[in-house]
């Protein structure tokens, strides 16, 4: 909902006003909020009507009357999640917060039938060989492997396609052919959908200099193993917004020492450390790009996106980061394809 800031109001508001508010946006729903924007409760024509025959007035303040324990979703949850989540309960509209509880957002079903279409590309890159998964990719590439009940590229660009995007790339080269032969031209799937083909493997960023045109906006590259509830339409428009020449999408991840750590000091210990916990920030294997990050990329050359990004750095170029929260699994080793099937229904159906 695109005016959804309207909706907040103070819980000292009258009910009288708080029903003014939903008459007036049409929303059906106000939002009560402290003064940092954490969510208190939700006021529906329901609940207000449910407060009146419990002889309050419509002078009392909307605490009163609000509903305290509405339910929520993460603003790290893709579209796809929130609309399953209205649809399993029945809400028209579903209130977006962040990890503080403050309110970043108001979904309304009737949004998700009217999907902006986006120009950006989408460029997949769907060549790899797959090899840590072994058996499963000797006759199928890893893209089009059966994760629930379609290929894995397939839900990729089905995420893409519902966010409206409707220009596909897609860099091919192991089995080629199966790929080409399912999507065709992308018109049974409502999508364009062209093929960047590699006559020799080039990496993560080389198939870039196979496209046939300098596109006029920011383009997406993600890899066509990583099955993800992103909101791509969001980091996108962030970079756009921060003036970025690259975006990395990126994720926390953590990486516990199974032993204690000695804390030696020649040969003297200094103290033990009970299997500490690292943390890093890695890459999440999607990228925006600026057209001019192009000029960068070598023809006919392997060449990986790390070294796209240290290549911009160097030039003195805007590289931000961009954190990806919500679901995100990479198809790498089988424990993660058996994940992928274990989760597809829930996450993704």
């Amino acid at each position: 909902m695109k005016n959804w800031e309207q909706t907040l109001i103070a819980p000292d508001t009258t009910l009288r006003r708080a029903l003014e508010t939903i008459n007036e946006l049409g929303c059906q729903m106000a939002l009560i909020v402290d003064s940092q924007r954490c969510l208190l409760g939700t006021l529906s024509d329901g609940d207000a009507r449910r407060a009146l025959l419990r002889g309050q007035d419509l002078a009392d303040p909307v605490a009163d009357a609000m509903h305290r324990t509405p339910t929520v979703i993460g603003a790290g949850e893709g579209r796809h999640s929130r609309l399953s989540l209205m649809k399993r309960l029945g809400l028209h509209q579903l209130p977006v917060v962040d990890a503080e509880g403050r309110v970043v957002g108001l979904e309304v079903v009737d949004d998700f039938l009217h999907v902006p279409e986006r120009n950006e590309w989408v460029v997949i890159m769907a060549g790899g060989l797959g090899t840590r998964l072994k058996e499963l990719t000797r006759e199928t590439p890893k893209p089009m492997l059966t994760v629930g009940s379609r290929p894995i590229l397939e839900t990729i660009i089905r995420s893409f396609a519902e966010q409206g995007f409707r220009y596909f790339y897609l860099a091919v080269n192991y089995k080629a052919e199966q790929i080409e032969r399912h999507f065709g031209d992308g018109s049974r799937f409502g999508i364009e959908v062209r093929y960047l083909r590699e006559e020799t493997r080039m990496g993560t960023a080389g198939a870039l200099s196979l496209l046939p045109a300098i596109p006029d906006r920011p383009f997406i590259v993600t890899n066509a193993d990583l099955l993800t509830k992103e909101n791509y339409c969001s980091m996108v428009d962030q970079h756009l917004t921060t003036g970025a020449d690259a975006t990395m999408g990126v994720r926390k991840y953590e990486m516990q020492v199974p032993f204690g750590v000695v804390r030696d000091d020649n040969g003297w210990i200094a103290g033990i450390e009970e299997k500490p916990v690292h943390r890093f920030v890695v890459s999440a294997g999607m990228y925006v790009l600026s057209p001019s990050m192009l000029e960068l990329v070598p023809r006919h050359t392997f060449f990986d996106m790390p070294s796209l990004f240290d290549a911009a750095i160097e030039k003195g170029l805007r590289a931000r980061s961009h954190n990806i929260d919500g679901y995100w699994l990479d198809i790498g080793r089988p424990s993660d394809f058996e994940q992928a099937n274990s989760d597809f229904h829930e996450v993704f159906q």
